[in-house]
C-alpha cells in the first residue's frame, strides 16, 4: 500500500510543490487548504505526477475541521504515514498598522494551525507508535525581520513548540518523529495575495528559490526525521549563523535594508486579492499555481542543500583531512 501523506497549505507554493513531489513517488497525497481552485489544480498535478490525490478542504485555524480531516483520512484511506504542515498567512505591514484581528488571524493560521494539525496527527500516530510530522518553518523562526512581525512571531512560536514536543516524544522513546525544515525566501504566490500595506508590491528577500527546491528539503526531512531540523539554502545558513554570532549588528543591518528589500519597484495593486480571511481564488475563481511572479530571479538549486543532507560523509571527509594534515605535520616535525 502506498504511503499516505497529508499536506496542509497544498493549494500553492511549497505545500503544492511538496504534494506533487510526493505524488511522483506514487504516494497517496491528501491535499488540505481552503481554495477550491488551487486544490483542484494541485490534485490534477499530483495525479499527473503518478500519485493518488484526495482533496479535503479545511481551514487549519479551526481545530474541528483539522481533526475531521485526520479522522476521515484514517477511516477512508488508511493510517497516516507523514503529515506535513505548511499552511500559513501573513500581513506585510509596519507593526503599528496591523489590527488586533489581523494579528490574531495570522497567529491562528500560521502557528495554531500547526498545533491543531500536529494534535490531530498524533491522535492516530501515537497509539500505533509510528509516523512522521514535518513542520515547514523558515529562517524567520530564528531571525525576525521588519514588516513581518506577525509571521515572524508565528514561526518563532512553532520553533519553541516543536522543540518541546520533540523532547516529550524522546522522553517516551516514541517511534513517532517530528522534524522541522527552515526555509529561505521562496517564489510562492503569497506575494500576490498577501494582505499588504506597503507602497510597492511585496517580494521575498533575495536570494529567492523555487518551490521545487524547497520541496526537496521537505521530502528529505520526511524520509530522515531523526534530525531535529534542516536548513534549506545558503541564505538560511548564513542568516542563522549571523544571528547567532552578532544579532545586534543584524538588527541594524535589517533596519537599514529590510524595508526596501521586501518590495519591488512596482506599485502595489490596490485591487489585488487578499487571502487572510478567505481563499485568494474565491474572488477571481482561478488557480494561482505553484509559483509566484519571481521566476526570472529564482534559483532552482544550491549546493548547501546537498551538504545539509550529507552531514555524515562531509564530517568524515573533514575528519579524514584533519587526520592526514596532523600526520603530515607530525612527520615534518
Amino acid at each position: 500500500m502506498p504511503p499516505i501523506i497529508v499536506v496542509t497549505g497544498s493549494s500553492g507554493g511549497i505545500g503544492r510543490a511538496s504534494a506533487i513531489a510526493f505524488g511522483a513517488r506514487g504516494n497517496t497525497v491528501v491535499l488540505v487548504a481552503r481554495g477550491e481552485k488551487g486544490l483542484a489544480g494541485a490534485a490534477a498535478q499530483v495525479e499527473r505526477a503518478g500519485g493518488s490525490a484526495h482533496v479535503m478542504p479545511a481551514d487549519v485555524a479551526d481545530p474541528d475541521q483539522v481533526f475531521a480531516v485526520a479522522d476521515r483520512v484514517e477511516a477512508e484511506l488508511g493510517p497516516i504515514d507523514v503529515w506535513v504542515n505548511v499552511a500559513f498567512t501573513s500581513v506585510f505591514s509596519p507593526f503599528d498598522q496591523i489590527t488586533p484581528a489581523e494579528y490574531r488571524r495570522v497567529t491562528e493560521v500560521s502557528y495554531l494551525g500547526y498545533v491543531y494539525a500536529t494534535m490531530a496527527a498524533l491522535k492516530h500516530m501515537k497509539p500505533r507508535d509510528r509516523g512522521t510530522i514535518v513542520q515547514v518553518g523558515s529562517a524567520l523562526a530564528y531571525r525576525g525581520i521588519p514588516l513581518q512581525s506577525a509571521y515572524c512571531g508565528a514561526k518563532h512560536a512553532i520553533q519553541g513548540f516543536h522543540e518541546a514536543l520533540r523532547c516529550e516524544l524522546l522522553h517516551h522513546q516514541s517511534n513517532v518523529h517530528v522534524t522541522m525544515v527552515q526555509m529561505p525566501a521562496v517564489n510562492t504566490p503569497q506575494f500576490s495575495w498577501v494582505l499588504s500595506r506597503l507602497p510597492r508590491h511585496a517580494q521575498p528577500v533575495p536570494p529567492i528559490y523555487q518551490p521545487e527546491f524547497a520541496a526537496r528539503g521537505v521530502l528529505f526531512a520526511a524520509d530522515h526525521p531523526h534530525r531535529r531540523e534542516y536548513w534549506v539554502g545558503a541564505s538560511t545558513m548564513v542568516t542563522l549563523a549571523a544571528n547567532a554570532i552578532a544579532p545586534g549588528l543584524l538588527d541594524r543591518y535589517l533596519a537599514k535594508t529590510g524595508f526596501d528589500s521586501q518590495q519591488t519597484k512596482q506599485r502595489r495593486d490596490l485591487d489585488a486579492p487578499v487571502n487572510l480571511w478567505e481563499p485568494a481564488d474565491g474572488r477571481d475563481g482561478w488557480d494561482f499555481g505553484t509559483h509566484g511572479v519571481f521566476d526570472d530571479t529564482s534559483h532552482e538549486r544550491d549546493p548547501q542543500l546537498w551538504a545539509s543532507h550529507h552531514h555524515g560523509p562531509i564530517g568524515a571527509a573533514v575528519a579524514g583531512t584533519g587526520a592526514l594534515a596532523a600526520a603530515w605535520l607530525w612527520r615534518r616535525r
